[in-house]
């Protein structure tokens, strides 16, 4: 499963989105983009948020956060620093090229991760999976809003037709929901809070994960099956 995108590619990819990836993409992501940040600050805190891109994000976290945002596209990452000093976002305490799945923080440091639009496009989801879980507290939180790919009928074999191009472009559209199941059943420490459909089409999906306590991990077996039934259907918030 890794080795599906290589660095070199995102890092092309993403330096020729920059200076237009707001214009294409800045609407089509709005509503995953803004409920991730809603969930995200229901626990509020520090939060770190991977793949912050442009930073557009940024403008919508509320001032009593610290938000750390970290990209692997230093190009992207121009543009963050650029909406942090035009619209004085004093809540951001640093921005940061880094890779996703080797993270520089302490375990345990964040009380939410937030990754927008990004485990699709980094070369071992996995790895970036466990690195998100690793510097999360216990009791916090690791928030997806992601495109997930068909399990069947004609959008599936299209998104697999698709993928050698989608790769070029830096990321891969068929990726399925099984593999953060797998992910979540081999990893032992969270378990799966939240998925449910977002626009556009219900094509996309926010997804939540709770950190557990070392002493209540779940068993690998109980963890797969309580992935795997959410895998049909989209959970109900909790409120406000």
């Amino acid at each position: 499963m890794t080795g599906e995108i290589d660095s070199s590619t995102v890092v092309k990819a993403y330096a020729r989105w920059a200076p237009v990836y707001d214009l294409v993409f800045g609407k089509v992501f709005e509503r995953g983009r803004k409920a991730s940040i809603v969930a995200a600050e229901r626990i509020g805190g520090r939060i770190l948020d991977v793949g912050i891109g442009t930073g557009i994000s940024l403008i919508d976290y509320a001032r009593s956060n610290h938000v750390v945002g970290v990209d692997y596209s230093e190009a992207m990452l121009r543009k963050a620093h650029e909406r942090v000093r035009a619209h004085k976002l004093d809540h951001v305490a640093a921005l940061a090229v880094m890779d996703a799945q080797r993270l520089g923080f302490a375990d345990g440091y964040f009380d939410v991760v937030v990754a927008q639009y990004v485990i699709t496009a980094v070369p071992d989801p996995e790895q970036s999976l466990d690195e998100f879980a690793r510097v999360v507290r216990p009791g916090g939180e690791i928030i997806l809003v992601n495109h997930l790919g068909a399990e069947h009928g004609f959008r599936r074999l299209f998104e697999q037709a698709f993928a050698p191009i989608a790769r070029r472009l830096g990321w891969r559209p068929e990726f399925a929901w099984e593999r953060l199941a797998r992910w979540v059943a081999q990893h032992g420490g969270v378990r799966l809070i939240e998925r449910r459909p977002m626009p556009p089409l219900g094509h996309f999906s926010l997804i939540r994960f709770e950190r557990l306590p070392a002493r209540i991990a779940m068993p690998r077996e109980a963890a797969m099956t309580a992935a795997s039934a959410a895998g049909g259907r989209a959970e109900q918030p909790p409120a406000a």
